[in-house]
């Protein structure tokens, strides 16, 4: 049996915020992730464990996500996600700490997410931000204002087909085909209501509300129809909901997209998979959007909007550093800070700098 003597398995904080059968759960959890790190956790394949000493040592650091995670979720979780690990690991790069020990965090929760996916089936985490002693610990790139513009423009065009009418029957024929295989579903049963579908408003609303509110991933997961205020052009985000889980939030979107999230609403009500949820946007699979597609929507959306992603690190996050970003420099740091709903201020403050094409105008009119 290995011996896990010399390394704090549950934690003080822990003891203080957990009942006796949370506890009881988070303490099976730990000893079965930090006996199988010793054991296998290098090379599983070989039977190669790390080093006491650095489990040890990151072994603290998983106890302070699981601990970040039940502050954002407002309750106890064992089953901790790669949305999770990406939501740290942005707090982390705006916190004033060292790279190295941001550096250290990102190896702690790589272990543990490690053991997830060799113990339980978790697909292997490939983290959107990246820490080392070498680099640097900031996001990945934001999007300029001109590739914000191009990506509203685009996302109304994704996915999108000739309407029933305009085509011949030929055509409409090889279009239901294409539906068939896009709804998974078969030939025969395609129907008027699936080209209307294929032109919906799902992703130019999922689109549009995250350029404004800047949704981290699991806020996109998250969304309800309950959140939408057409009528007064916000999004009402409970605190029980909200990332964060601190205050209610109400976030300003522009006249456009309050008019797509009509459109939306509207078409949802008709689509079956929507029946039983509240949920705002589900994918085809009848699944709720997370980080890796996301991160696929918005490569797919950058490549036909003709933006260059060679050498850059884009990811959902993209869209929202781009919003703190633009808001801070148009409105200020409190308005980046209500609009991204960071709960302190010291984590907008990241976001007060001059993007480089406005120091580049600046350089213009200097001569």
């Amino acid at each position: 049996m290995t011996d896990l003597d010399g390394i704090s398995v549950v934690t003080e904080p822990c003891e203080e915020l957990l009942n006796e059968r949370q506890l009881s759960d988070y303490r099976s959890q730990r000893e079965d992730c930090l006996k199988w790190l010793l054991t296998f956790g290098k090379n599983p394949d070989k039977v190669n464990g790390y080093a006491f000493e650095t489990v040890r040592a990151r072994a603290y650091r998983m106890d302070m996500f699981y601990r970040w995670v039940w502050e954002q979720e407002g309750r106890y979780l064992a089953d901790v996600s790669h949305e999770h690990a990406d939501g740290w690991m942005e707090e982390l790069a705006y916190q004033d700490k060292s790279t190295a020990h941001k550096d250290n965090c990102q190896k702690a929760v790589q272990m543990l997410l490690k053991w997830r996916h060799h113990k339980h089936g978790l697909d292997k985490w490939e983290p959107d931000i990246r820490f080392n002693s070498n680099g640097s610990s900031q996001p990945r790139d934001f999007l300029t204002r001109q590739e914000r513009s191009k990506i509203r423009e685009v996302s109304l065009e994704y996915g999108s087909i000739p309407s029933y009418q305009s085509v011949t029957p030929e055509e409409r024929d090889r279009w239901k085909a294409y539906l068939a295989q896009r709804f998974e579903k078969p030939k025969s049963e395609v129907t008027p209501d699936d080209w209307d579908r294929a032109n919906g408003w799902k992703i130019p609303s999922l689109v549009f509300v995250s350029l404004d509110a800047g949704l981290r991933p699991i806020e996109v997961a998250r969304a309800t129809t309950g959140w939408i205020d057409t009528d007064n052009e916000v999004l009402r985000i409970p605190k029980e909901e909200s990332s964060k889980n601190r205050d209610n939030w109400i976030v300003s979107i522009h006249t456009r997209t309050a008019e797509m999230l009509e459109r939306w609403l509207e078409q949802r009500e008709t689509i079956s998979m929507y029946d039983d949820t509240d949920a705002l946007w589900l994918t085809r699979q009848n699944n709720t959007y997370r980080s890796r597609a996301l991160k696929h929507l918005l490569l797919r959306l950058s490549e036909q909007a003709g933006i260059d992603t060679d050498d850059r690190r884009l990811s959902w996050y993209a869209i929202r550093h781009s919003v703190g970003t633009y808001m801070t420099r148009e409105e200020g740091l409190a308005a980046a800070q209500a609009q991204l709903r960071h709960s302190s201020p010291q984590t907008t403050m990241k976001y007060d700098q001059v993007p480089a094409e406005d120091r580049r105008d600046a350089l213009d009119r200097m001569g």
